[in-house]
């Protein structure tokens, strides 16, 4: 195998491989990364959480507004080049490179996706069961089937997570 061979075979793993967890590599545009900020709502020094984040885009807007940012990302060389561009940031990104499926998620006060429709309900799942609680989800491009996003703007879906009431055992 040449050089060039071994380099895509590389290549269409860290790039198809994802397939099989997530969603493909896709750059989020400029105008959804506004409207998912916007919808998100944060304050300087809240914390996002983005599941997937891909070549980083999302965390430098994210850093740029003062917030802390934290963000899964399964392909390899994406994480390089993630960590590469957010270095500026590197006091407020935090980039992990894993299965977010499988990883635990650290307290956030938001969560943005760029996920496949066969994921959402999954997400909805993971999101309704989140330790920290009250978080907000901000989908771009999917919605959630059966759940009303809270709004949308943009392409960009909200929900909003409260925390599950506390049921009293009767003794």
């Amino acid at each position: 195998m040449t050089l060039l061979g071994a380099a895509l075979v590389i290549l269409l793993v860290c790039f198809a491989g994802v397939l099989l967890v997530g969603a493909p590599y896709l750059p989020t545009l400029t105008p959804q990364v506004k409207a998912a900020l916007e919808l998100a709502n944060l304050k300087k020094g809240d914390t996002l959480l983005e599941l997937g984040c891909g070549d980083g885009k999302v965390l430098i807007a994210a850093a740029k507004q003062g917030l802390q940012v934290v963000g899964y990302e399964l392909n390899p060389l994406l994480v390089i080049i993630c960590k590469i561009r957010t270095w500026r940031y590197r006091k407020q990104v935090r980039v992990i490179w894993g299965d977010f499926w499988q990883k635990p998620w650290p307290e956030a006060d938001a969560i943005f996706v760029f996920l496949l429709p066969k994921y959402m309900s999954k997400l909805h799942k993971k999101c309704i069961q989140y330790e920290h609680n009250p978080v907000k989800l901000v989908s771009f491009a999917f919605p959630i089937k059966d759940v009303k996003p809270v709004k949308q703007q943009a392409g960009v879906y909200l929900y909003c997570y409260q925390p599950l009431p506390v049921v009293p055992l009767n003794v």
